[in-house]
């Protein structure tokens, strides 16, 4: 049996605001560690505590600048097993790599798959994330995924506004599995909007909308966004079917460049994110809200230690 003294929650210099908030909602102090980046970009991490025979947990999510802080990952995982942690957790709120997890042009890098395996070549044991841009990543893992959703945080948020006459709009085919777990939470309908992206541009199309937003007030929901040009592109879409209002909740808000103009520029009133991503280098605009899922990571870590489902945590 684990013991509560015997968890350490260690936060990476990518999410050291969300790891005090979930250490503030477990009742614990974070862990102490040490990061250092040299003249050369040469990264040195450090534990600052004796972690022998406990379970550590590190959370780190992986962007701004992604490189940099994904091998400062595999550094915390290989410097907490030599100084002898009974197990290692790696909780990675947003893995920007997971775009990358197909081969679906000549000559590319199942670039996901690299770094599943680097991660548990490092020595992880278990690796606890928050929407995967693609289920099937857990598979190019040999250890044990638990992929957390968003969608009780970002609905309860939704559903504080106290909205009828809605509608969960899926900015694509691809999506629309888990936009229709939104719809059901909201109790709402449907729609699909036909999108198509022909490059690397981070730009897509919107060819047509299935399903009726007439009269309604749409939400937009996805696992992240980037530049905000497909959800102004659907928002412009829902408007022209004659929506009511558009708003969007998403789980990773990853903005860059001129991802807040085209927000504001937009018909979209509202858009949630959730706190998975800092260091943000763009100013939010007032239209943007933060849900934090530190309370659902808190409980996550709680319930892995315990040896408990997670599965509870996303019932109806």
């Amino acid at each position: 049996m684990t013991r509560d003294d015997d968890l350490l929650v260690f936060g990476g210099s990518a999410s050291p605001v969300l790891t005090e908030s979930i250490c503030r909602h477990m009742g614990i102090e974070a862990g102490l560690g040490e990061v250092l980046q040299f003249s050369d970009g040469n990264l040195f991490v450090k534990v600052g505590e004796n972690v022998r025979g406990r379970h550590a947990y590190l959370v780190q999510s992986t962007v701004f600048p992604a490189n940099d802080h994904f091998m400062e990952l595999l550094f915390w995982v290989d410097a907490l097993k030599r100084a002898s942690a009974a197990s290692v957790t790696v909780v990675m709120p947003y893995f920007s790599y997971a775009k990358g997890d197909k081969k679906d042009e000549p000559r590319v890098s199942i670039r996901a798959r690299v770094c599943a395996q680097s991660i548990e070549a490092a020595g992880a044991d278990r690796v606890v994330t928050l929407d995967l841009h693609a289920p099937q990543i857990q598979g190019f893992f040999g250890i044990p995924v638990d992929d957390l959703y968003a969608l009780p945080t970002l609905t309860e948020a939704v559903a504080a506004e106290g909205l009828t006459d809605m509608v969960v709009v899926s900015p694509d085919a691809g999506f629309a599995k888990k936009a229709r777990m939104f719809a059901r939470r909201l109790d709402a309908p449907l729609a699909i909007a036909d999108k198509e992206r022909v490059d690397h541009s981070e730009a897509a199309r919107v060819i047509d909308l299935i399903g009726d937003v007439k009269d309604r007030h749409a939400l937009i929901v996805d696992d992240f966004t980037i530049t905000a040009g497909t959800l102004a592109e659907v928002a412009e879409c829902l408007i022209g079917k004659g929506a009511k209002s558009v708003r969007a909740a998403v789980s990773h808000g990853v903005f860059t460049g001129k991802a807040m103009h085209r927000l504001d520029m937009s018909p979209i009133e509202t858009l949630w994110i959730t706190d998975t991503v800092e260091n943000q280098p763009v100013d939010f605009s007032p239209k943007v809200r933060v849900a934090s899922v530190a309370p659902l990571f808190a409980e996550a870590i709680s319930r892995i230690h315990r040896k408990e489902s997670l599965s509870v945590l996303f019932d109806q």
